[in-house]
C-alpha cells in the first residue's frame, strides 16, 4: 500500500534500458513512481521491466523494438497510446570499435541510424506533442565523446558530437515551451557498451570505469533541474577542459592511444 501512494501518474519514456545506463535511468524514474515505458532491441528489455517493478515504480510496460529505423519508433510511439509525456529519455546507442576502413558498413551505418537518424525522429515525433502539452523534460544521452576526433571509434565519437551539439539547439528552440533538454555527457562508464562494440582488447575497454548508477542518478537529477548538460565525473570534467586547447591533431592521437585495437596489452 505504501508503494501504491508513490505512483504519481506522470509518465515516462526510457530507450536503451535493458542494462546499463538505461536501466539506471529508468531505476530513478521508478523509484519516483512513474509510469514507465521501457524499450529495447534485447528481450533482456523484459527482465528490466521486472526488476522496475519491484522498485516502487507504477505501470511498467517492456516493447523490444529497433529503433535505429522509422518502423521501430513508430512502434514505439503506438504503444504511448496518447499518454502525456513527463520524461523523454532517449538513451539508445550503439558503438563500434576499430578503424574506419576496417569497420563493416553495415555495422557502421547501424551506429548512424540508432545513434542520430532514429533519435532524431523519436524526438521530432515526441518533443512536439510535449511542446504541445507546455511541460515535460527530455533527456539525449550524447557523451564526452563528442568533444574529440575518435580514432578508432570515429563514426561513433561522431555521432555523439552530432547529439551534444543538437541538443544545446532543441534546448534554445524550444525554452519558452515549458519543455526542457539536457544533455547527458559521460565518458568511459561500466556496461556492455566495450564488449558489444568489440572493444575488449583496447586500453579503454580494459581500465576501470564509472558506475552507471552514479552516471544515471547525476543525469537525471540535471533532468529534473533542467539543466543544459551533465558531464559526469572530474576525470571526464578534465577531458572535456582539455579537448577545448589541445588541437584537434593531437587529440586524435590521444585517442589511438586509449582505443586502437591491441591496446590493452601495453
Amino acid at each position: 500500500m505504501a508503494q501504491a501512494q508513490r505512483h504519481t501518474g506522470k509518465f515516462s519514456i526510457v530507450t536503451g534500458a535493458s542494462t546499463g545506463i538505461g536501466l539506471e535511468l529508468a531505476k530513478n524514474c521508478a523509484r519516483d513512481g512513474m509510469d514507465i515505458l521501457v524499450v529495447a532491441n534485447e528481450p533482456e528489455i523484459e527482465q528490466a521491466a521486472e526488476t522496475l517493478r519491484g522498485l516502487g515504480a507504477g505501470q511498467v510496460e517492456a516493447l523490444q523494438a529497433d529503433l535505429s529505423n522509422e518502423a521501430g519508433v513508430d512502434k514505439l510511439i503506438a504503444a504511448i497510446k496518447g499518454r502525456s509525456i513527463e520524461h523523454l529519455i532517449a538513451n539508445a546507442g550503439r558503438g563500434l570499435g576499430d578503424s574506419f576502413l576496417n569497420q563493416d558498413w553495415a555495422a557502421a551505418k547501424y551506429v548512424v541510424q540508432t545513434n542520430i537518424t532514429g533519435t532524431l525522429y523519436l524526438i521530432h515525433e515526441l518533443a512536439r506533442r510535449m511542446v504541445d502539452a507546455g511541460t515535460g523534460r527530455i533527456l539525449i544521452t550524447g557523451s564526452i565523446a563528442g568533444f574529440m576526433p575518435g580514432s578508432y571509434q570515429a563514426v561513433y565519437n561522431g555521432t555523439k558530437a552530432f547529439l551534444d551539439s543538437f541538443s544545446y539547439a532543441l534546448r534554445e528552440e524550444i525554452k519558452d515551451s515549458g519543455v526542457t533538454v539536457t544533455c547527458l555527457m559521460p565518458g568511459a562508464t561500466e556496461t556492455e557498451f566495450f564488449e558489444r562494440a568489440d572493444m575488449m582488447d583496447t586500453k579503454i575497454g580494459q581500465e576501470k570505469k564509472m558506475d552507471p548508477a552514479e552516471v544515471a542518478k547525476q543525469g537525471y537529477d540535471a533532468m529534473l533541474a533542467g539543466d543544459g548538460q551533465v558531464v559526469t565525473g572530474w576525470k571526464n570534467k578534465m577531458q572535456v577542459a582539455m579537448s577545448h586547447v589541445m588541437p584537434a591533431e593531437q587529440l586524435a592521437k590521444q585517442h589511438t592511444k586509449e582505443a586502437a585495437p591491441g591496446t590493452a596489452k601495453h
